[in-house]
């Protein structure tokens, strides 16, 4: 079922979101992203004069937490809604089946962090410190019932399903996954929002248009290594960056001084290299990099080759000629993914290569492009250098954009597509 197309009117509709946002000491929101994101969709079912129940997570918790309560959010929330937003101090239970009986078309209430409940993830908590792998398999399997039982619990109270939290399509969490089992074809539904991530990841890794370059950064070759595997069959142009780079020179024999190096991923590097002979696929490695004698945005700098990094120092940024580099692979690319920074952005002085690569990615885009922006440091990067507007879409979800692209079926998507 198409939200567009579906008329929320005089239903109970639980809409599962993504509230997980920073709180500061004083339990005020510091960045309301996520939330001003799910507004189409809550506006969607309060215009309609549907009877709209929200439900999200915030943070981790090991049980109940005022700090992670989100009656923190009300006041914002309804601020954002131009409208009362009730809250009820639990997620199930009579007191919130009362709570949605009172209800009356187009009114709104937000429901407790559904992560209060051990079985909204499915992780047995209370294991004492010396359990075993065995053991801690057996708790969690002892749990399932339960989950599918709180899944159902939640499905109970209202009449359709709509999931609006691609951040956590990637987990089979109650709330997530398994509560759109509990209704039929037509009364569970995508988002908004979430109708934009899934167009997004099938328009990069499915509708592709050629040439399609892809910009793989981030400080590990291992934590990408599922990615860059899966994307060597579909691009015509990989851009590898940020700190994996070294481990790269180095598994060629290079010297990259005390830069982050992945020795044991030595392989894994020459295997990429191989991969990417083979299939034809274009691999662009940084040449020259921005180096520095300590890990500080006040610490003396240098450029050196990437393969030639003196000891005591470490590269901390890509260099212009790298960057140069970079620019010429994207001209003319027709599809763009964009995840993770060239170096440490976070410090001013190591920051022009992430800089001149947004450029470089924003300069294509105009020129036809289709780019998609995702994972954390790349999306800080996105609103840094405010080219928000200039990319074609920056996802909201980090590992769930992560494990798409790695080609994996996320459970929250599935779920809704049975």
């Amino acid at each position: 079922m198409n939200i567009q197309d579906f008329n929320f009117k005089g239903l109970r509709t639980f809409v599962r979101v993504d509230f997980n946002v920073p709180l500061n000491e004083q339990m005020e929101i510091t960045d309301d992203t996520r939330m001003r994101a799910a507004l189409p969709t809550l506006n969607k079912v309060i215009s309609d004069g549907g009877r709209l129940v929200i439900a999200s997570h915030l943070g981790r918790p090991k049980g109940v937490s005022d700090k992670l309560s989100l009656r923190h959010l009300v006041a914002h929330l309804s601020a954002l809604l131009g409208k009362s937003v009730a809250f009820v101090a639990d997620s199930v239970g009579s007191e919130v089946e009362h709570a949605i009986a009172q209800m009356q078309d187009g009114d709104v209430l937000l429901l407790e962090n559904l992560r209060f409940y051990e079985e909204e993830e499915g992780k047995p908590r209370g294991l004492a410190e010396d359990v075993t792998e065995e053991e801690k398999k057996a708790a969690k399997k002892a749990l399932k019932p339960r989950q599918a039982e709180f899944a159902k619990k939640l499905a109970a109270l209202v009449d359709c399903y709509v999931n609006d939290a691609f951040g956590t399509a990637h987990r089979a969490h109650a709330s997530t996954a398994l509560i759109a089992d509990s209704f039929p074809t037509d009364r569970k539904m995508f988002g908004y929002l979430m109708e934009q991530e899934v167009n997004a990841v099938q328009r990069v890794l499915g509708d592709i248009q050629r040439p399609f370059v892809a910009i793989m950064g981030g400080s590990k070759v291992s934590s990408k290594i599922d990615i860059i595997d899966n994307l060597l069959d579909k691009v015509d142009t990989l851009i590898i960056t940020g700190g994996m780079c070294f481990t790269f020179a180095k598994a060629y024999g290079g010297a990259v001084g005390s830069s982050l190096c992945e020795e044991d991923k030595f392989d894994v590097a020459r295997a990429v290299v191989e991969k990417a002979k083979a299939k034809g696929v274009r691999l662009v490695l940084p040449v020259d990099a921005k180096i520095a004698n300590a890990f500080s945005n006040d610490a003396a700098t240098d450029f050196a080759p990437v393969d030639a990094i003196p000891d005591g120092w470490m590269g901390l940024d890509v260099g212009p000629k790298t960057s140069a580099l970079y620019d010429e692979a994207l001209r003319g690319a027709k599809t763009i993914l964009w995840n993770g920074p060239a170096g440490v952005f976070e410090m001013s002085n190591f920051r022009d290569g992430s800089k001149a690569l947004a450029e470089s990615i924003v300069k294509a885009t105009a020129e036809g492009g289709y780019s998609l922006v995702g994972g954390g440091d790349s999306v800080a990067c996105v609103h840094l250098f405010e080219i928000a507007d200039q990319v074609s879409y920056v996802s909201t979800g980090g590992g769930a954009l992560l494990e798409a692209i790695e080609g994996k079926i996320l459970p929250g998507i599935a779920a809704i597509n049975k």
